[in-house]
């Protein structure tokens, strides 16, 4: 029993444990410091709390090789967190009518029948709420390491692929969802997804560092990624994600929770449908987006470490939470 229970402690997260027991430090800037004794390359923290500036904090490196400090207003790949732009995106186009929480993918895309289970059954809601069953092209064997960038390559990955649970049964997250909404976007409007989003979302907020892709970007502006075990910075490899300054990801975010980023009636639309905070993951980035209606704060989390079985995930939530905790001591101080 004892050589069992020395075993078993042997893979015990140390690290989680102290980062989650330690004393709370006084200020956000001591947490990041702190954050970065635990093994991240470089953290940045954007917060926005009402009346009052907002505040930009970092820690670590933007460029580790080059030994460049992080910088609290350079770009990063933000993954998921672009799934709340498509939700406002679908939410403007249902408003006006282009489109209807109750049509199915087989009326959106006939094409698709025979090749996705269900999807004439697969409400457009079902697909924004990831209650589809549709499977996550993401967990395709080395999808991280042989990315595919086209549409249809990406959605050959799950054609054919059995449904993970019957339409609107259960719950799963699926970026499948997103690469069909995606497209919806682009058959309904004539635009991409960006572009609209650009157009009806960015350009009136007056946010000008956010950005469709790589190829849009000065490259030296964006946060080196680094994924353990891979020696190299990896910020070249494109995942087709949305990029962003933590600044722009935590306006959009105000914006989206207290109603300005709608038009009359869109609000109670997407309040059916869709969350109103999220994170995002690929690799070599890993980010966070919240708002703590009780403190009235959006709070904006980088970190530009990750790893495969979600260790540095799980330890930058802690960070996060404990960000959390200094913000509301600091209010009731």
């Amino acid at each position: 029993m004892l050589v069992g229970t020395l075993i078993s402690l042997a893979f015990v997260p140390w690290l989680l444990l102290k980062a989650w027991i330690l004393p709370l430090p006084a200020t956000i800037q001591i947490q990041l410091d702190e954050a970065i004794s635990h093994g991240f390359d470089g953290i940045v923290v954007y917060v926005d709390q009402a009346d009052t500036p907002p505040a930009f904090y970092s820690a670590g490196w933007h460029d580790r090789e080059q030994q460049i400090p992080a910088d609290p207003k350079a770009l990063f790949k933000i993954g998921s967190i672009n799934k709340l732009y498509v939700a406002v995106a679908i939410t403007k186009l249902i408003h006006n009518n282009s489109l209807s929480l109750d049509k199915t993918l087989a009326d959106y895309f006939p094409e698709l029948m025979g090749t996705i289970d269900n999807a004439d059954s697969i409400s457009l809601k079902m697909m924004v709420q990831h209650r589809s069953g549709i499977p996550n092209y993401t967990d395709s064997p080395n999808y991280w390491s042989y990315p595919v960038r086209s549409y249809q390559d990406t959605l050959e990955l799950i054609q054919d692929v059995p449904s993970n649970f019957a339409p609107d049964s259960d719950y799963e997250y699926s970026n499948t969802n997103y690469l069909l909404l995606a497209k919806l976007i682009e058959k309904t409007t004539g635009k991409t997804k960006f572009e609209y989003i650009q157009e009806h979302i960015l350009i009136p907020l007056n946010l000008h560092n956010t950005f469709g892709s790589l190829s849009d970007v000065n490259m030296a502006n964006l946060m080196g990624g680094y994924h353990l075990d891979v020696e190299e910075n990896i910020k070249t490899v494109d995942y087709g994600t949305m990029l962003a300054t933590a600044e722009d990801v935590g306006i959009f975010l105000r914006a989206l929770n207290d109603g300005s980023v709608f038009k009359e009636g869109e609000k109670q639309i997407y309040s059916s449908i869709y969350h109103y905070e999220h994170g995002g993951w690929v690799p070599g980035y890993q980010s966070q987006a919240n708002y703590y209606p009780d403190i009235d704060t959006v709070v904006i989390q980088f970190n530009n470490t990750t790893d495969s079985e979600l260790y540095y995930w799980n330890l930058s939530q802690i960070i996060f939470s404990r960000i959390e905790k200094i913000l509301i001591n600091n209010q009731s101080e």
